[in-house]
């Protein structure tokens, strides 16, 4: 028998939120890259989403300076993998790649996952999630077949610069919200302060100061409250429940959602066969997100 474990729903829910929200952000990076610098866009939208969240995070019980010395070294990564080197990498890729092709190489995200998950957290994956995974790839592979084009080396290489620091970001947020070191306010708000405000050190030098008007503002705004403050405040929660692996295979959705929106938005392309991928990655996302009742008894020690 198949059953989701008590608890898992609203997890799985707010994983969905953050990849519905996550979905539409190559999007509105397109938009502003023709205006404003890569490193800019993101050190721009990831400090100002720290900003909103500083008056929460002083609030919170767990103060800050109750954290230990390995915490601050951990979220200082998770700062510098997820927001400095991934997203700087993925909005610097985006120069040179389209929203679709740029989605494509997130596809293989869970893959990097899977197998970093089993070496550092120790998380074995069931062979019904092992299944999914497969589908969901091959379901993801099937969506951006017709988007692969040869050519735009440099942009692919940065993208894949991205995808391992995303990696470890996935690992290091999967142990810190398992092991309740630190709360998910905390665990989204520091990050973005470390890695964001480097991002800005950095961009600022080499792209110069950008002038916005009033909808590049908009998107920056949207961008930082909503897709990041937001989003991630959803990510680091679900994480508390579901594992690296799950999760990560999960938001194999938001690449979807980006190519249908970037056809929308931005003239790219959608084919038959993007649907039918929509359709076989959606089967396995929802395969891997099941587990068997004597793995979830046995998972309760681990998921706190």
């Amino acid at each position: 028998m198949i059953t989701f474990r008590s608890g898992r729903i609203s997890a799985i829910f707010e994983a969905f939120m953050a990849t519905l929200i996550w979905a539409s952000s190559f999007v509105f990076v397109k938009m502003l890259l023709s205006s404003i610098g890569p490193l800019t866009i993101a050190g721009l939208r990831y400090f100002l989403a720290f900003l909103v969240l500083v008056p929460f995070m002083i609030n919170k019980k767990h103060a800050i300076n109750g954290f230990s010395k390995n915490t601050w070294v951990h979220l200082t990564l998770i700062g510098l993998s997820a927001y400095t080197i991934g997203n700087g990498a993925l909005f610097w890729g985006l120069k040179y790649l389209s929203a679709t092709m740029t989605s494509f190489l997130m596809g293989i995200s869970p893959l990097l996952i899977l197998f970093g998950g089993v070496i550092f957290l120790k998380e074995l994956p069931t062979r019904l999630q092992i299944v999914g995974l497969i589908i969901s790839v091959v379901g993801n592979s099937m969506f951006f077949s017709s988007g692969l084009q040869p050519g735009e080396p440099l942009g692919i290489a940065i993208v894949l610069v991205g995808l391992i620091a995303f990696t470890t970001f996935g690992l290091l947020s999967r142990g810190l919200a398992r092991d309740n070191r630190a709360s998910t306010v905390h665990l989204t708000g520091i990050p973005l302060g470390i890695g964001g405000g480097l991002l800005i050190l950095f961009a600022i030098p080499l792209e110069g100061w950008p002038i916005f008007n009033q909808k590049m503002l908009l998107i920056v705004f949207w961008l930082a409250i909503i897709n990041t403050a937001v989003a991630y405040i959803l990510y680091n929660h679900a994480l508390k429940t579901i594992t690296a692996l799950e999760m990560n295979v999960f938001l194999n959705l938001s690449p979807l959602g980006t190519v249908v929106l970037a056809w929308f938005f931005l003239g790219e392309s959608l084919t038959l066969m993007k649907l039918l991928g929509i359709v076989t990655a959606i089967v396995g996302v929802t395969l891997v997100q099941m587990k068997r009742t004597d793995i979830i008894t046995n998972d309760r020690s681990v998921e706190k």
